[in-house]
């Protein structure tokens, strides 16, 4: 179901809103540039999205809901290669010239032409079941640790061990982790601190002066991501007192979990008595984005969520997509948090890191 009604802003971004926000973090393009003629910038982004076109046609042949699947994803892959190549001849073709929104909703309104509604439905169903079942051991290892400052680590550093989880980027797509145990050990195997953007020792002292009363988090991934990396961290937050809303995709896109998958995942991991392993869950609230891409422009947002984080004081953008490639220098009323790992060797450039380094930007806004 496509959302009915129309999209607002997020009513946390500073205004005026014009001035302020700008959805895309890269600049492909400057105001000198020749809008004729594609920059180097857009044309190494067009060729990454270029690149990702093999692993994107065969998830959509793979589709059992679609008839002459092979047929259709090979006029996908045709058609989305020749609307990157006429963006490389004039930027300003296809309602150009060309940011990371355009290119993803291009690809996105392709698939969907051709009838294919979730080519990665399969692959997330099965890293849901196989997430699911290590719920429940990956929370009493976090409980296990005493010290606050020490678990809240523990609990970040799962947060990007998760969302290593990511079909959207073509390296990550071949390398994809078959077996479960693997989350615990990417835990380990993060790239050491300090990392490209490293606010954590200011989010931790924060963390132990005081709550939240009321957090958006935006989520990403399916399986490791969200059940294993975000509902423990949420979890934590319930703990500690505070509402916590996590904003879900309306539409299918990439491996992302979408507003339905988050309601059914938390009414399997949720127990009898409506509990997250021993922690109340009535201050949890699922919410519809209205956002149906891999990255998201905050003017453009379910009025469901815009009612529901209208009192928030702590907005969390989580994922490569959200947090870093849209949003990371996004300006709140609010206290906000952008998590997440670079996954792409043109981001990792921008920013100065190394590829899969982990960016942890916290923003406090003094009262």
């Amino acid at each position: 179901m496509e959302s009915s009604s129309e999209l607002v802003a997020f009513p946390l971004l500073l205004t005026p809103i014009e001035s302020n926000y700008r959805a895309c973090t890269i600049p492909y393009r400057f105001p000198s540039d020749n809008p004729r003629k594609a920059t180097p910038t857009e044309l190494s982004w067009i060729d990454l999205f270029l690149n990702s076109i093999p692993s994107f046609r065969k998830r959509a042949e793979s589709d059992g809901t679609v008839a002459d699947a092979n047929v259709k994803a090979e006029k996908f892959a045709q058609r989305y290669s020749e609307i990157l190549e006429d963006l490389k001849k004039d930027p300003e073709s296809h309602g150009g010239p060309p940011d990371c929104v355009l290119l993803c909703r291009l690809r996105e309104q392709v698939l969907r032409e051709l009838g294919f509604r979730d080519i990665f439905k399969k692959v997330k169903d099965e890293e849901n079941a196989k997430a699911i079942s290590l719920f429940e051991n990956v929370v009493h290892l976090n409980d296990a640790i005493e010290d606050e400052s020490k678990r809240l680590e523990n609990l970040v550093r799962g947060i990007f061990a998760g969302n290593i989880f990511d079909l959207g980027s073509a390296q990550l797509a071949e390398v994809f982790s078959k077996d479960g145990m693997s989350f615990l050990a990417s835990c380990q195997n993060l790239v050491p601190r300090p990392w490209v953007i490293d606010d954590l020792d200011s989010f931790k002292l924060k963390w132990t002066r005081k709550s939240w009363k009321k957090v958006i988090i935006f989520v990403d991934n399916s399986g490791a991501d969200i059940i294993l990396g975000i509902l423990p961290f949420a979890r934590e937050l319930l703990r500690c007192g505070s509402q916590v809303v996590l904003a879900a995709n309306d539409l299918p896109s990439i491996n992302d979990v979408t507003y339905p998958e988050l309601i059914e995942i938390i009414a399997k991991l949720k127990d009898e008595n409506g509990q997250l392993v021993g922690v109340d869950t009535s201050n949890l609230l699922i919410a519809n984005s209205g956002n149906d891409l891999p990255v998201i422009d905050l003017t453009r947002i379910s009025q469901e969520l815009a009612y529901l984080a209208s009192d928030a004081d702590l907005v969390i953008l989580e994922g490569m997509g959200r947090g870093i490639e849209t949003n990371l220098y996004a300006q709140f009323k609010c206290d906000s948090l952008k998590i997440g790992m670079v996954k792409h060797q043109e981001v990792a450039q921008f920013l100065g890191g190394r590829l899969y380094d982990c960016v942890f930007k916290y923003n406090e806004v003094l009262s």
